[in-house]
């Protein structure tokens, strides 16, 4: 039985391999010694031992945010595998591949008190793509082993992608000797392929969209997902669009159509009145702006009776057709990459003629940009004035890191899905080249601040040798500190950008901040801490630095760069929360003031 096990597991591994599976992650247990072996023993797929669970399916959900593929975490049986739910959840939502194996006892072991024996049968519910179970392996069944591993790679990369679970059953003795394993397809294919849909948009839908943007006040808002953002900068270009880029979306770039600070100008009343949209195509995923949720909600909305005001039309664009549309508003949910719908519809444009009519109205696109620099130059100006004095602030940190992280070569820079990846999106310039910004991550499927540090580096395991940055706030640190077990044996770079303001600083942008008595705040939302961050990143031996000074932080986060660890920290003292939310108002009234000027 055994024997059979261990070809079975090597089985399973070989077919991933032929489907591309590159990333393995393995949190240590009994039962699921045949897989483990077996994913060890294959030599094209990198392992990685973990010693948490949920830490590990973080770590393979960011290999396959950061590669597209697959990554495998692999679990014992018991309550080890509900540690991975919450990664299996946000790989759900955010759409990533993720092959979830949990080994199990065999059925006979159900129901009689046998240890580490829990129902694992559809354990994850409607968050995965696929379940498959094949009982305990035999050679009655060999036959579709291949099938089984390949059908898994197949409905995790599908459309949309996603993670699957393979229940795992193993009888006792756990270690034995593959013989020959089942026959594969020749020339090193998978058992089975699904070939998806890529047919570009049809001539006549693109000729509908033609018909209906051209020469209207429209504008793109990018997210997560754009896979070709010059090709959406060109249709901008040729329509007289902006794109109002968030980070994660490739987008921000020094072109003549890229709006970077569209937060902080629509949130001056006169503006967002001003630039409302007759179209808005979304590209991608939902951006994590309040203010942009709340000035789309209100262009689309359909006015009280008697208002003179057409509601403008939403487009919803991504590979899966996913209806990310929380308002119920969006006209059109169209399933196509951005990127492959910006070309086709360019390209159907310029064949159509001249295009004289094609752009939007005169001083749409200028307006825009009017703003977006104004914005820019006040959030610069008030940024360095802070650089000067007193502590670190949150919206310095975020574009101080971002800038360091390009110069010293990162591929990515992952960031908590708190206050960090609104910073960003809030004050990020544009970059003056596609690329020389490091991709931006966050996982926004589910918004939840667990797993981050785990996050990337998985990211840093699939990208590796290159470095691999983390904003991240002190509770989403805190959150996940067992990411940092071993880490610093593993041959990745790593650069960690710990931002302490001792609790959780988003909360005092809610309304409960104001609604109820600072001392039930603090008690119920503060989520006070006092932990040592620079200590407990030294305990795991990671070269640590610390800064508490504003005039410093440029020096350390540089220092953070050249550091020769393969893995290290800077711990950045910021103000208290209040103080940051002060710090977030200064700066939109310092928007506000220039946009007042511009208006006059």
């Amino acid at each position: 039985m055994s024997n059979v096990a261990a070809a079975f597991c090597a089985t399973l591994v070989d077919e991933w391999v032929r489907g591309g599976v590159r990333e393995a992650f393995i949190a240590p247990g009994s039962r699921s010694t045949p897989l483990a072996l077996a994913l060890v023993a294959h030599r094209t797929v990198r392992v990685e031992v973990v010693l948490d669970e949920r830490v590990a399916a973080f770590m393979a959900l960011g290999a396959g945010l950061a590669t597209g593929r697959p990554a495998v975490v692999l679990t014992t049986s018991g309550t080890a595998v509900t540690h991975l739910h919450a990664a299996v959840v946000e790989a759900h939502l955010s759409e990533v591949p993720l092959l979830v194996c949990t080994a199990d006892r065999p059925a006979e072991l159900y129901g009689v008190g046998a240890a580490q024996t829990i129902d694992q049968r559809r354990l994850f519910g409607v968050s995965i793509r696929a379940y498959l179970d094949l009982g305990v392996p035999d050679e009655h069944n060999r036959g579709a082993w291949r099938s089984l591993a390949a059908r898994a790679v197949a409905e995790a990369v599908g459309i949309p992608a996603g993670p699957v679970h393979l229940n795992l059953s193993f009888r006792e003795p756990l270690v034995g000797v593959a013989g020959p394993l089942p026959v594969g397809r020749d020339r090193g294919r998978p058992w089975h392929r699904r070939v998806l849909s890529e047919a570009a948009p049809s001539a006549l839908l693109l000729g509908e969209l033609a018909d209906s943007w051209r020469g209207r006040r429209g504008v793109f808002l990018a997210g997560a997902g754009v896979e070709n953002p010059m090709a959406v900068v060109a249709l901008a270009e040729h329509l007289g669009w902006p794109v109002l880029a968030e980070p994660r979306s490739n987008c921000r770039v020094e072109a003549s159509v890229v709006v970077a600070h569209a937060d902080a100008v629509l949130r001056v009343k006169d503006w967002s009145e001003r630039l409302r949209p007759e179209v808005i195509v979304q590209l991608g995923q939902i951006p994590a702006s309040k203010v942009f949720a709340g000035w789309v909600a209100a262009a689309v909305s359909v006015p009280a009776t008697g208002a003179d005001v057409v509601p403008a039309e939403l487009v919803v664009v991504n590979e899966a057709g996913s209806w990310w549309d929380p308002d119920r508003q969006a006209a059109l949910v169209l399933a196509c990459a951005p990127g492959q719908l910006a070309r086709g519809l360019r390209e159907h444009l310029v064949a159509s003629g001249p295009g004289e009519g094609d752009s939007a109205p005169a001083g749409w696109l200028a307006a825009w940009r009017a703003a977006d620099d104004a914005a820019s130059r006040a959030l610069t100006e008030a940024l360095a004035r802070d650089a000067a004095e007193g502590t670190p602030t949150e919206p310095a940190v975020a574009r101080g890191a971002a800038a360091a992280a390009q110069r010293h070569g990162a591929v990515a820079l992952v960031v908590s899905s708190s206050m960090p990846v609104r910073d960003l999106e809030w004050y990020l310039p544009r970059s003056p080249i596609l690329g020389a910004l490091p991709e931006v991550f966050a996982n926004r499927g589910a918004n939840g601040i667990d797993g981050v540090v785990s996050t990337a580096v998985g990211i840093a395991v699939a990208m590796a040798p290159s470095p691999v940055w983390v904003l991240v706030g002190d509770l989403a640190f805190l959150h996940d500190s067992n990411a940092l077990l071993n880490l610093v044996e593993r041959d990745l770079t790593v650069r960690l950008v710990v931002v302490d303001n001792r609790g959780g600083g988003i909360f005092s942008f809610l309304p409960q901040a104001s609604a109820v008595g600072e001392d039930t705040f603090e008690r119920l939302f503060g989520t006070h801490q006092q932990l040592d961050a620079a200590a407990l990143l030294r305990v795991h031996g990671i070269d640590t630095f610390e800064v508490d000074r504003a005039v410093l932080l440029e020096e350390q986060l540089e220092a953070l760069g050249r550091s020769a660890a393969r893995v290290a920290a800077l711990v950045v003292r910021v103000g208290d929360r209040a103080a940051n939310v002060v710090e977030h108002d200064r700066l939109h009234a310092a928007v506000a003031q220039a946009l007042s000027m511009l208006g006059s």
